[in-house]
């Protein structure tokens, strides 16, 4: 009990829960997932290239994992895939190219992956992007939007048939603790309204990306789909979108493998866990702090009608 009540006090307090104290506070409740955990798995992670991505891959693939490599740069992807290779000789290791961002890029990475796959029993959305000034992509959707929810709700809808001919088929979305300060912003999605700010952008999305976790595993059937957050850790995206926060914070960041730690558990965890919760640190936490960011059950469904629209993916009717 009082190991709990430190726990969700870490948490509440934030620094020392999202830091790489609440890390260390933590992880020696924890147990070691078996070393072939994900013997024979395939898993796909976006924005494997660097940072969380690129732990997260090497962690499954330390786990057994044939992993897909997502990137937008193919040089990039490459130099990380040898980097994981270094680490964990032996394994089986893909570079894709795509951008989450565009819809033609991730319908045609689909539909090769498909080609050569008929199962797929990880996908864990972890492409990330929080620019300084607001801007679309060719599809004439904001950038953090497209990135973060219409390409991985167009991804997950795409690969849902494989997801299920798992039969143990988890997906997680990689979200912020930032997202806390966000509520839905369902009447204005693309950030149309008002003075723009790319931490307030990255923040909206990921408060979407929360709430589509919840309805992917409602619509989802045999697959747990979850989101988490990663705490506060060193990663290029941390220190070239928010260089001061990183300088004042550097001492207390977690690394890439600390963040993605939760990600790999979610994926490779026996017996799975119940989706359709937000999770950090190998626990459950709430989806809200503040009354004020809750939003309604009608909120929701018109945020997925908004996806269904824009993606145009037509998924079954919950």
């Amino acid at each position: 009990m009082a190991a709990k009540l430190a726990d969700a006090l870490a948490d509440r307090l934030i620094v020392p829960g999202y830091s790489k104290l609440g890390f260390l506070l933590r992880r020696g409740g924890w147990e070691d997932l078996p070393a072939n955990a994900l013997r024979g798995k395939r898993a796909i992670v976006t924005g494997a290239g660097s940072g969380l991505g690129k732990a997260t891959a090497a962690g499954l693939a330390g786990l057994g994992a044939a992993v897909h490599l997502v990137v937008r740069d193919a040089a990039k992807g490459a130099v990380a895939r040898d980097e994981i290779a270094e680490r964990v000789p032996g394994a089986e290791l893909t570079v894709d190219v795509c951008d989450v961002s565009s819809a033609g890029s991730v319908r045609a990475f689909a539909a090769g992956f498909l080609a050569g796959h008929d199962a797929l029993d990880v996908l864990v959305h972890n492409a990330g992007v929080l620019p300084p000034e607001r801007r679309e992509t060719p599809d004439g959707d904001e950038i953090t939007l497209a990135t973060h929810v219409l390409g991985p709700f167009l991804l997950t809808g795409l690969l849902a048939g494989a997801l299920r001919g798992s039969g143990d088929g988890r997906v997680v979305f990689v979200s912020s603790g930032g997202m806390y300060r966000a509520k839905l912003r369902d009447d204005d999605p693309q950030y149309t309204v008002g003075e723009y700010r790319g931490a307030t952008a990255y923040a909206r999305t990921k408060r979407m990306q929360v709430v589509l976790a919840g309805l992917w595993d409602r619509e989802l059937d045999g697959v747990a789909v979850h989101s988490m957050h990663p705490g506060w850790a060193s990663t290029p995206g941390v220190t070239d979108s928010l260089p001061r926060f990183a300088k004042l914070m550097a001492p207390l960041l977690r690394s890439a493998e600390q963040g993605a730690d939760t990600v790999v558990w979610l994926a490779a965890v026996p017996g799975g866990r119940a989706g359709g919760r937000l999770w950090h640190d190998r626990a459950p936490r709430p989806p809200h702090y503040l009354s004020s960011t809750r939003e309604s059950r009608a909120q929701r469904e018109r945020l997925w009608a908004y996806c269904v629209e824009r993606t145009g993916y037509s998924p079954a009717p919950f």
